[in-house]
């Protein structure tokens, strides 16, 4: 009887296909995961071995064979293949795209593994290592801090999921490196995400000054031989703690014994495109796999994450104070209505500024928004650069001027007249952070400035020396986006002012609030990290606003227990549970025919599920395709999954299907 193959293939299709063994097969045991190349219509694909089987639902002569077996041992062990699994089933997403996607681009082509070198390498790199695995002597923990180790510590072994709050500056940090240390100390390796790049080599560089072990980054910014090498390094166990962005999450440990994920509410953990994973989730479910503890970090932590603390799912562990002298900043809201501003600055927050400045401190200026204007518009006729591809105003850039979409990427030079009147008449109105650093030259001429956003950061080294120069106070004064708001330490800044936080308190997305109250705790939080006392000035239109207040009244904790009544009463996650159905396509009717059909199949189907929509996408156009989305919603998560494997059953069969292109998004950070 001859063996079949189930092969899944890194296809838009949710089954295997069947091939026949290779001819030329040698000695090699056939193995779940093993990588096989195969024919596949007038080409070639790398597929991965699923089941051996001796039947197919095709007859034997219409099998083609496989060509070749790649590997002599799968390439990852038995517990991240369950994990790749499960992922594919919880996210309706294809298996051989998901194995597919987990992998380093270069196990993607065609050519047999070539192990042997790279294991050498980095054997001899790492032989000399101190068996004490420490450096540096450990930091005198507080109470809270020392608490918070014993409980983890005893976990060790075992799953268990411990979310780590902590105010900013209580030293979450700290925790985690003696955590780290019992972990190592058990011959065991650690695993930890952060949501970006920046953070990595702050991360990576207080780990090397306590751990003599190896340590290993895994980012985008690697090259293909530097990914090559850390992965197998990892692989084979001899990389002790791998620092890495979301992508690290599928990364194989020969001995796992350790999961954090710094800043567990950054929304940089969902991946938005392709395999709409959430990587906290999904390394909540490898930390069970592997039977390990697993420890989410936040001073702002999403209000999912409160919720299963709450129902007990998660076990939570406190950090209410700053570590050292630290003392919480104090808040200011600043009245800006009838107030004259300077580029969007007000009198006392440059009052202040030219205090702190006096003391030989640094200031954080931050505003989300980069470039140098949101809009240009004509004066005389009223006509605004819009993006010829998307529903949206492009920016105004300078050094080198020009106009670019932030939605699609297109670029158009700065005209000096109207396109539409001719009239040299054309304005930019609002500001980014180009322009409020230009504004800020004016106002203090001889002080440094650090602007920290995605345009200034984008060459390899950049972001590394801006975060230098701050930390040796090179830099006074610091601007950017969200960027800065991330978990860097800056013990000599003294003022944090916040320009624009109004849009937020009034947005249509039902997690705007959550967001603004992260991103002001967090922004605030670079203040007053060290002896001095920080201060922190929020810019607002609405210094009445009671959730504002109670946010920097009560705190984040509190703040969060507010929002989390209202989303129970309104019916929102986490307690319920939702799925997006985005389509576009470059017609604009043909979204909104899919998805109507769609919405037809489900209410058909009669499950307890609510069908929502379909409307146009908050952006409603956008690279040129018109876009249009379905939400699904239901009380229980069973129910959800139950009526999406039916609909995505169904989907081959609908007439408008192969006029869009879509996507299936569960658990969405983004509805509108």
């Amino acid at each position: 009887m001859a063996l079949i193959l189930k092969i899944a293939l890194a296809v838009p299709v949710d089954h295997c296909f069947d091939y026949l063994v290779p001819i030329d097969l040698t000695d090699i045991v056939l193995k779940k995961g093993l990588r096989v190349l195969v024919p596949f219509g007038r080409g070639q694909k790398i597929g991965f071995l699923i089941e051996v089987s001796e039947t197919s639902a095709l007859p034997m002569s219409k099998l083609k064979t496989a060509l070749a077996i790649l590997d002599t041992e799968p390439l990852f062990p038995d517990s991240l293949w369950h994990l790749l699994e499960w992922t594919s089933h919880y996210y309706h997403y294809p298996l051989g795209e998901v194995f597919s996607s987990a992998l380093l681009p270069m196990f993607r082509k065609q050519k047999k593994n070539r192990y042997a070198s790279v294991e050498v390498v980095t054997q001899q790199e790492t032989k000399n290592t101190d068996d004490n695995n420490t450096l540096a002597a450990a930091v005198t923990l507080n109470m809270h801090q020392q608490a918070a180790v014993d409980t983890i510590i005893r976990s060790l072994g075992t799953f268990t999921s411990f979310l780590l709050y902590g105010v900013t500056g209580s030293g979450k940090t700290e925790v985690y490196l003696q955590v780290i240390a019992a972990t190592l100390h058990r011959k065991k390796q650690v695993l930890v995400l952060v949501p970006e790049i920046g953070l990595t080599p702050q991360m990576l560089a207080r780990f090397q000054n306590r751990f003599s072990v190896p340590l290993l980054l895994f980012h985008s910014g690697l090259t293909d031989k530097q990914r090559l090498s850390n992965w197998w390094s990892a692989k084979i166990g001899v990389a002790s703690i791998i620092v890495g962005t979301r992508s690290a999450l599928f990364t194989p440990l020969l001995h796992p014994g350790l999961i954090i994920v710094d800043e567990e509410h950054d929304s940089s953990f969902k991946q938005q495109n392709g395999l709409r994973y959430h990587a906290r989730d999904v390394a909540l479910m490898r930390a069970k796999l592997e039977n390990i503890p697993i420890i989410l970090g936040s001073a702002t932590p999403s209000l999912e994450s409160i919720a299963n603390a709450k129902l007990r799912r998660y076990h939570f562990l406190s950090l209410p104070n700053r570590a050292g002298n630290a003392v919480h900043p104090q808040f200011r809201l600043v009245d800006i209505r009838h107030q004259k501003l300077y580029q969007g600055l007000s009198s006392p927050l440059l009052r202040s500024m030219e205090a702190h400045l006096k003391n030989q401190r640094q200031i954080l200026l931050f505003l989300n928004r980069r470039g140098f204007a949101p809009l240009t518009i004509c004066h005389a006729c009223g006509w605004t650069a819009d993006c010829p591809h998307c529903d949206q105003k492009m920016t105004l850039h300078k050094a080198p001027a020009h106009l670019q979409c932030h939605h699609c990427g297109y670029c158009s030079p700065v005209a000096s007249h109207c396109p539409a009147c001719q009239e040299p008449q054309l304005v930019v109105v609002g500001q980014g952070t180009q322009r409020l650093e230009t504004t800020l030259k004016k106002y203090f001429p001889g002080v440094s400035i650090a602007r920290l956003d995605r345009d200034n950061t984008r060459r390899t080294g950049s972001l590394h020396g801006l975060l230098e120069s701050i930390q040796q106070g090179e830099s006074q004064i610091l601007v950017g986006t969200q960027m800065l708001a991330k978990g860097h330490h800056f013990p000599n800044v003294t003022l944090v002012g916040i320009l624009e936080t109004d849009a937020g308190l009034f947005s249509a997305d039902f997690r705007a609030l959550e967001r603004v109250g992260q991103l002001i705790v967090q922004v605030a939080g670079r203040a007053g990290r060290a002896d001095a006392p920080g201060e922190v000035l929020i810019q607002t239109h609405h210094p009445e606003n009671p959730l504002l207040i109670h946010l920097i009244n009560k705190g984040y904790l509190s703040f969060s227990e507010t929002l989390l009544r209202e989303r129970e009463a309104s019916r929102l996650p986490p307690y319920t549970h939702l799925a997006l159905i985005l389509a576009e396509a470059r017609s604009s009717s043909s979204p909104l025919d899919f998805l109507n059909e769609i919405k037809q199949r489900a209410n058909r189907l009669k499950k307890k599920v609510a069908v929502l929509g379909p409307i146009s996408a908050l952006l409603p156009r956008r690279a040129g395709y018109y876009r249009a989305q379905l939400l699904l919603q239901a009380d229980k998560r069973d129910e959800l999954h139950e009526l999406l494997k039916s609909l995505l059953k169904l989907l081959p069969e609908l007439t408008s299907c192969h006029r869009v292109r879509w996507s299936l998004d569960v658990d969405p950070l983004e509805t509108i």
